[in-house]
């Protein structure tokens, strides 16, 4: 049997995005199994916060502030993980961007936006993995966990997009890192209690987006996520790659592309 209190004990987790919210939850979750957390994002004192939670619950923590939208910090974040670290066990690529119109469509939208979009959501959790490829190939089993989102399944909305495009990217990287035995594989959250999912839809839209799904009275929560994230980054999942999970109580946005 799996001592599951200590799947990740000796294992290092890097985290995307973890000033606060899901990111949070994440580097929270793998350290109460023992993992040793690297959590980076642009925004330093929230990561600081997060790490002082880490520490207090017991674990240990990391901060690099790095923003995933740049490509030369990226670079230089990987370095010095590089510098620190001989392996990565798990990469959660969790940093991402909506300016609070996650339900935007096309209209009006200039070229800076989309390329700001796609270099946060799309683009910067690619080239952070390939930095530290060599950092998963040397763990006996490394992983990379792709955030991505409900949206993905939405593909009108600026979101959305971006967030299809990491799916198909995650599908690419899983067969491109498959041969230094790297498992590749992305997370669609549905419709989470969250302070931008709030902040970015209407409180009718929120509504009606909770209306679709399957277990209509349930609503998503951070450790919904993380649990899913905590199994699918461990051995147990270890013949499990190149794939999308969604975990949104059976939303039938999902419905369009069958």
């Amino acid at each position: 049997m799996v001592d599951r209190n200590k799947r990740y004990a000796g294992k290092t987790v890097l985290v995307t995005g973890a000033a606060g919210g899901l990111g949070r939850a994440y580097a929270l979750g793998f350290a109460a199994e023992g993992g040793e957390v690297i959590v980076a994002d642009i925004n330093a004192q929230g990561l600081a916060e997060t790490a002082a939670m880490v520490v207090d619950a017991g674990g240990i923590a990391e901060t690099f502030t790095v923003d995933m939208g740049d490509e030369a910090s990226i670079l230089a974040f990987a370095q010095d993980v590089r510098a620190r670290r001989d392996a990565l066990d798990v990469l959660i690529n969790n940093a991402g961007i909506a300016y609070g119109h996650i339900s935007q469509n096309f209209a009006g939208v200039g070229q800076q936006q989309w390329l700001g979009y796609l270099a946060v959501n799309s683009v910067g959790p690619v080239l952070l993995a390939d930095a530290l490829r060599p950092q998963l190939a040397a763990s006996p089993a490394g992983v990379v966990i792709n955030q991505s989102s409900m949206s993905s399944y939405m593909p009108d909305t600026i979101y959305g997009v971006t967030k299809a495009t990491l799916n198909a990217m995650t599908y690419g990287m899983a067969k491109a890192y498959g041969p230094d035995g790297i498992r590749v594989v992305a997370i669609a959250p549905g419709l989470m209690e969250t302070p931008a999912n709030r902040a970015g839809l209407s409180a009718d839209l929120y509504s009606m987006v909770q209306g679709m799904q399957i277990l209509k009275s349930e609503e998503g929560k951070a450790e919904d996520i993380v649990n899913l994230a905590l199994f699918l980054a461990s051995d147990e999942a270890r013949f499990i790659t190149c794939d999308v999970f969604s975990c949104d109580a059976g939303n039938s946005i999902r419905g369009w592309r069958n």
